[in-house]
């Protein structure tokens, strides 16, 4: 059945190829697929989307699919968030995730990652000790987590391990300053920061140190709006915002947050572009009750066939065999054929050969 259906146009072998995910795309095909088709987005990409006043767009990213999707979706930047440690992983809050667990999801990351500049965030507790740690730590991530940045949760005092990263071993630092989930409790919890003068000025006191010490760019968390301008408008680096209004360099938010996945809440700056969390729900119940009903798989159309001669013979060899009487396919079949000459592309994505 399946070579009936691999004959109904010229192009289903191909097909067949990009469908099956056990079987990796060739560069060609990630071409023609939308992956890898723009230059490679480097430091002087971003910096040039800074100086033209083009917003720098980023999105989190956790593993392959989620990296593909932000790849052909365009976007210039990826993070490998420590937010993974909630939303994949199902911890309580950042904390908890561990060095090697963050180079797990990032080198998963980078295989889905062509032309997008990727930053990995290195986890708390592990650049927080001295310069030694820090460098050590943001090497770890580039050699093993494949990544081409890291970010750190710090302000100014942070300042001397960001320049022994950054001047010492040669890697680009991303600061992120305000709500710093790393250290949420020493805040108050998942506070919005910068409310008061004070406050305020202690962000742009941290701005100002981070990019003296060599950050390429500044996540500005959960603060007033006015404040993330400031900020921005007194840098010569770009300032990404999530929860910081919109007058920042650039912005960036959770995938799961934005997809509508992530169960538990909805921070109030984070806008669902989708709800992909209730159309998976739907789809499972849908597949649970397929199954339950035996109207999935549907024979002739998910399943493969032997030829007409194979078929016959291995009738007759379990019969004389084990005294068995094999279900007649045959109208499964027809259907299956029937839903092939209707829409052959979709019946060859559904069953490579």
């Amino acid at each position: 059945m399946n070579r009936i259906i691999a004959r109904a146009t010229e192009t289903s072998s191909k097909a067949f190829v990009r469908a099956y995910s056990a079987r990796p795309m060739s560069a060609a095909e990630s071409k023609r697929e939308g992956t890898g088709a723009r230059p490679k987005v480097t430091i002087h990409t971003i910096k040039k989307l800074y100086n033209d006043g083009k917003p720098i767009a980023m999105m989190t990213a956790y593993d392959y699919p989620t990296a593909v999707a932000c790849e052909r979706a365009g976007v210039d930047m990826v993070l490998v968030g420590d937010s993974l440690a909630m939303v994949a992983l199902g911890h309580e809050d950042t904390s908890q995730v561990t060095l090697d667990e963050m180079m797990h999801h990032s080198r998963a990351v980078s295989r889905g990652t062509r032309s997008a500049f990727m930053v990995s965030d290195l986890p708390f507790g592990t650049y927080h000790a001295d310069e030694t740690a820090a460098v050590t730590s943001a090497i770890r991530m580039v050699k093993e987590g494949r990544a081409e940045a890291v970010k750190l949760e710090a302000g100014r005092r942070a300042a001397p391990r960001i320049d022994a990263i950054v001047h010492g071993a040669g890697i680009p630092v991303m600061g992120h300053i305000g709500l710093t989930p790393q250290t949420a409790v020493a805040l108050g919890g998942f506070r919005v920061q910068g409310k008061t003068v004070a406050n305020a000025q202690s962000l742009v006191d941290d701005a100002l140190a981070l990019q003296s010490a060599g950050c390429f760019s500044i996540v500005l968390e959960a603060m007033p709006s006015l404040v993330a301008e400031t900020i921005t408008r007194l840098l010569s680096i770009p300032t990404i915002g999530i929860g910081a209004g919109s007058r920042t360099s650039g912005q960036v938010l959770v995938y799961s947050d934005m997809m509508g996945i992530f169960d538990r809440f909805t921070p109030k700056f984070c806008r669902r572009f989708a709800e992909i969390g209730s159309q998976m729900d739907e789809a499972l119940g849908e597949y649970k009750g397929a199954v339950r009903s035996r109207q999935f798989p549907e024979e002739g159309v998910h399943t493969y066939a032997m030829s007409p001669a194979a078929e016959e013979s291995w009738r007759t060899h379990v019969q004389r065999n084990y005294g068995l009487e094999l279900t007649d396919n045959t109208e499964g079949l027809e259907a299956g054929r029937a839903a092939a000459a209707a829409n052959a592309p979709a019946a060859a994505a559904v069953v490579p050969e």
